[in-house]
C-alpha cells in the first residue's frame, strides 16, 4: 500500500481554558525568545499515544473503540507542576504522577495494539512519561541552555479534572484536534 494514503493520528489528553493559553503562551515564549517553534505544530496537551499512521477507512473503527474505551473512564484531576527538560532538547511542563493517567494510558496502548496492531504507546518503549512539551525538535543547544535557567526558576502549579480523551488528525502541516470522546458520567 502507497503510505501517502495513510493517515496520521495522535491520541492526548488538552487541557480546558486557562491552562490551554498559558500553555500555549509558553509555546510562544520559546518561539520568540529561543528560536523554537515545533511545538506550535499542535495544541497544548499530554500524549496518551504518540503519532500512529492507519488508512483512512479504519477511521469509523478507531473511533468506535475510542468511544467505547473512553465510556469506561471516570474524570479525574490532573495536576500540572513547574518544569523540566529531556537532554537538551525537550522542555516541558510537568505532570505529577497520577495512577488514573496512567491506567487510562495502558488501556489505550492495549486497545491500539489489539484492534490495530499500533505498537507504538510510548517513545522509543522508553515507559510512559506524561508531560505537556512547549519546546522540543528545533530547540538547539545555545537557545536551551538560555531558555532553561529561566524555565528552571519559574513556578507553575494548575490542576485541572479531564473528563475527556481527544483524537488529533495531522492536516499535512500541523495537529488539528478531530474528535474528543467523552468519559463515564463526563458532563458536557
Amino acid at each position: 500500500m502507497n503510505k501517502s494514503h495513510l493517515q496520521l493520528y495522535f491520541l492526548a489528553i488538552i487541557p480546558p481554558e486557562p491552562i490551554f493559553k498559558e500553555i500555549w503562551a509558553m509555546k510562544k515564549d520559546f518561539e520568540i525568545h529561543y528560536k523554537s517553534k515545533a511545538a506550535l505544530n499542535s495544541p497544548p496537551h499530554i500524549t496518551l499515544n504518540m503519532p500512529f499512521k492507519l488508512k483512512p477507512q479504519k477511521e469509523i473503527n478507531l473511533l468506535e473503540n475510542l468511544a467505547n474505551t473512553a465510556r469506561e473512564v471516570a474524570p479525574f484531576a490532573i495536576k500540572l507542576n513547574d518544569f523540566d527538560h529531556f537532554s537538551e532538547k525537550v522542555v516541558y511542563v510537568r505532570v505529577l504522577p497520577n495512577t488514573s493517567l496512567l491506567e487510562l494510558h495502558r488501556g489505550l496502548a492495549k486497545m491500539m495494539r489489539q484492534s490495530f496492531q499500533v505498537f507504538n504507546a510510548d517513545y522509543k518503549n522508553r515507559g510512559y512519561h506524561p508531560h505537556m512539551t512547549i519546546a522540543f525538535r528545533n530547540l538547539n543547544k545555545t537557545n536551551f541552555l538560555n531558555a532553561w535557567p529561566v524555565y528552571a526558576q519559574k513556578k507553575y502549579e494548575r490542576e485541572f479534572t479531564t473528563s475527556e480523551l481527544t483524537l488529533l488528525k495531522h492536516n499535512g502541516k500541523t495537529w488539528d484536534i478531530y474528535q474528543r470522546l467523552a468519559f463515564k458520567n463526563a458532563t458536557p
